[in-house]
């Protein structure tokens, strides 16, 4: 009778052990997902929230830049393959026209009868009509020759090209995947800032607020933001305009700042330019006019000046001559962070504009409220 008895379930099989690993699966990819972002935890500070939401940043602009770098890759690949693209368009009209010339001769033989020039001679009633006319074939015969080698010719660049051009797509389609792959990073950092910050009570996100505020406002020692006074250490310099020598207003703090000053017209128009962008806000991936990220602004600013800069912080650096940070003079590149993930323009008494992150507009800021990796300078 016991053989027959319905078996027993166990209670850690069936239709529970399903529901319960789901259960956990569930629990565990929510843990995952909100991983590093603090997002549930009460016992948080407002520094401790402050401190998580700018590593998030950071973390962001890092692959933002990443992201900079595999796009100018990827818009080199593209105009190259596109240039690869139209260069091999055209060999192959001249292959085309080459085939033809080859195709005309060979019907002028065909028809000419194709016998040996010695029976033509023995045949012809006018020996020296047909010597002139076996001089004349002797010429076709050159030209032919010469139309056989640029076929050939044409061919083999044509190979070539193609070769090239496929080399060049495999590239494209690499900095293209690269590029989704930054991207996809970059949007998950910000989505977890923004996540963490949601989270927070009314309060909370006051108390936020206002230390982000009161930290953005500090300005670097020597300086007085509350009067709008220059910053110590600040000249005019010679080669400056006239225009870039104008109180200008930071937007960024509601006050007046000192004149614009550097070493050569470049630079000065260079930081004038950076100025005229205060309050403008931050975008990852932008490089104006109406929002920039880091590198865009330095980008843009000096491009206004008539000098070209890569795109990247960590390729900007190269840009110019490395100066120390007591050498630093307006319109020098300063560079932050051990991995050289972010870059501002130095406008003198240790003071730089910079697009700072998501939520924080282009300002004026102290280049020492981030671990400072470098300088260049560049024009």
């Amino acid at each position: 009778m016991a053989a027959h008895r319905k078996p027993r379930q166990s209670p850690l099989g069936g239709p529970a052990v399903r529901t319960a690993a789901t259960l956990a699966l569930a629990s565990a990819a929510t843990a995952t997902l909100f991983e590093g972002s603090g997002h549930a935890d009460p016992r948080l500070t407002t520094a401790q929230v402050e401190a998580k939401v700018d590593r998030l940043y950071h973390e962001a602009e890092v692959a933002t830049e990443k992201y900079n770098g595999a796009k100018e890759r990827a818009d080199a690949s593209r105009a190259a393959f596109d240039r690869l693209r139209d260069e091999a368009a055209r060999r192959a009209e001249r292959l085309n026209t080459a085939r033809d010339g080859l195709g005309s001769m060979a019907t002028a033989q065909y028809r000419s009868g194709g016998l040996d020039p010695a029976v033509q001679l023995a045949l012809t009633s006018d020996p020296d009509d047909y010597l002139e006319r076996a001089a004349l074939a002797e010429k076709a015969a050159d030209r032919q020759a010469v139309a056989v080698t640029a076929v050939r010719r044409e061919l083999g660049a044509l190979r070539q090209l193609r070769s090239e051009s496929a080399g060049r797509l495999t590239a494209l389609r690499g900095h293209e995947e690269e590029l989704r792959r930054q991207r996809t990073v970059v949007l998950g950092k910000l989505e977890a800032a923004r996540t963490l910050l949601a989270r927070l009570t009314a309060e909370e996100r006051a108390r936020y607020d206002a230390a982000v505020a009161a930290r953005d406002s500090a300005r670097a020692p020597g300086s007085d933001s509350a009067s709008g006074a220059m910053p110590e250490g600040t000249a005019t310099a010679a080669g400056g305009t006239a225009d870039s020598a104008a109180p200008r207003a930071d937007r960024s703090s509601g006050g007046e700042r000192g004149p614009v000053t550097a070493p050569n017209n470049r630079a000065a128009e260079a930081v004038s330019f950076a100025r005229a962008q205060l309050g403008k806000p931050y975008v990852w991936g932008a490089t104006g006019p109406s929002a920039y990220d880091c590198s865009g602004l330095t980008q843009a600013a000096w491009h206004a000046a008539g000098v070209s800069l890569p795109r990247t912080t960590y390729t900007q650096i190269n840009a110019g001559q490395r100066v120390s940070r007591s050498q630093l003079a307006p319109g020098d590149l300063v560079f932050f962070y051990s991995g050289i993930s972010h870059v501002g323009l130095y406008i003198g008494g240790g003071q730089m504009i910079h697009a700072p992150r998501p939520g924080a507009p282009v300002r004026v800021a102290p280049i020492n409220e981030m671990p400072f990796a470098g300088a260049t300078r560049v024009g």
